[in-house]
């Protein structure tokens, strides 16, 4: 058995950054309730809130948390890397990449093999073609992309963690002026494909703030912050960038799907933001409660991610197999029964969890060096078969439905073999050395 939230707490040493596990915690919580929140569910299927209600498109701007768990990645990349380093001898690449991706990818192949049944089930049921049952098999596996863009950060930490100790905010900056420029090309330009390096430039540049946090380089949050807010700001009035921070179908331009220069100076505004609330939610994380309850949340909160949508899509199948009519997004009634869809949400959430956060629990991992390039190239094929799952969906299996990975075709089973795949090769890693 493993220990508990309670013992854990009990001997956590008085040098642990307590702020980091809650930024961690309430970054994914935020988003877990933008999520139930945004999801417009009718009888015509599945939309966003935001594109029904526009005006709400600025709570994008406090809501769209990602760059905060992204921030917080670099931050425990950082310490990770460099403790695995001082406690082993030769490369370190092989042992750090298992050590991280083993909690990442166990819980999200569990997820990915259970709706794979489903999915398949529904289809040779012949119900998996309707407009709802057909739009909760795209919409599930949407947010997996962030397991692979972490999955991108993850091994890319020990080359971008050596840049930022030789040059310190230069990194950032460079990987800031290359989102920039990528914009520039996208938009002035009209480069074809361009703007698909802002998913590494964008994203990298956030996580490398986690890096400058990590050596304590980031000695005025108030004016990071005030220079992220102002850029978005400043980007969005008088550039091609769109109000919401979130993608929004149908739009011509997204601010996340690619990511854009407007993203990024929002996530360096969060960023500011967090860090101005450090020292009091300090004094608050030192109380007893505070801090077992936020150890407890840290243990689960990946299989929460991965099955918020699922809890959410019962409910609004339990209320239509109760007969109860699902109203007009964004009406009166609508507005009325979230108050009770989110307890039931979050309780079934919690049902799930307890199934399956035993995936989550960090298996033993040997400091064995192994394999880097094996290590790399599994990284590599798990990254692309997760973005590749969150781009198709699982709808369709049996018919080879496709979608478009940059500029590449890729299927369900294609994307879910090449995870498998690299998940499989990222394991061998220990098992030959380099």
């Amino acid at each position: 058995m493993g220990a508990s939230a309670s013992d854990i707490a009990a001997v956590t040493p008085a040098t642990r950054d307590r702020y980091v596990d809650l930024l961690r915690v309430a970054s994914l919580g935020t988003v877990i309730a933008g999520h139930w929140l945004m999801a417009a569910v009718s009888t015509e299927g599945i939309g966003n809130l935001l594109a029904v209600v526009p005006p709400l498109q600025v709570l994008t701007w406090a809501l769209q948390v990602m760059p905060v768990f992204f921030f917080v990645g670099g931050f425990s990349h950082a310490l990770s890397y460099r403790s695995l380093a001082r406690r082993t001898e030769g490369p370190v690449y092989a042992a750090f990449v298992r050590a991280r991706l083993r909690r990442l990818l166990r819980p999200t192949l569990v997820f990915v093999a259970v709706w794979t049944a489903v999915a398949l089930l529904a289809q040779l049921l012949g119900t998996g073609g309707g407009r709802l049952s057909g739009a909760a098999l795209r919409l599930v596996t949407q947010p997996l992309w962030f397991i692979g863009i972490y999955l991108a950060m993850v091994a890319l930490t020990p080359p971008l963690l050596k840049l930022h100790e030789r040059h310190g905010w230069a990194a950032f900056g460079a990987l800031a002026a290359a989102a920039a420029a990528v914009d520039l090309l996208r938009f002035a330009g009209g480069v074809p494909y361009a703007e698909f390096l802002n998913f590494a430039f964008v994203w990298l540049a956030v996580h490398q703030l986690g890096f400058l946090r990590a050596d304590g380089r980031i000695r005025r949050p108030g004016a990071l912050a005030a220079a992220g807010l102002a850029g978005a700001v400043a980007l969005v009035a008088y550039g091609p960038y769109p109000l919401s921070m979130v993608g929004m179908p149908g739009e011509k331009v997204s601010n996340m799907a690619p990511p854009t220069l407007a993203l990024l100076a929002h996530g360096i505004w969060l960023v500011g933001a967090v860090e101005l609330l450090r020292a009091p939610a300090g004094a608050w994380l030192a109380r007893p409660r505070v801090w077992r309850g936020v150890v407890a949340a840290n243990g689960i909160a990946m299989t929460a991610f991965l099955w918020h949508l699922t809890a959410m899509l019962a409910v609004y199948a339990a209320q239509l197999g109760l007969g109860i009519a699902l109203p007009e997004p964004a009406g009166a009634a609508w507005w009325a029964q979230v108050p009770v869809r989110f307890p039931a949400a979050a309780a079934l959430t919690c049902v799930l969890v307890a199934v399956f956060r035993r995936f989550e629990a960090p298996g033993a991992s040997g400091a064995d060096p192994g394999s880097g390039p094996r290590a790399a190239l599994g990284t590599a094929l798990c990254l692309l078969g997760v973005l590749g799952l969150s781009t198709t969906g699982l709808g369709g299996l049996l018919e080879g439905h496709s979608a478009t990975l940059i500029a590449l075709p890729v299927t369900a089973p294609a994307a879910i073999g090449m995870a498998l795949g690299g998940w499989l090769l990222v394991e061998r890693s220990g098992t030959s050395r380099s």
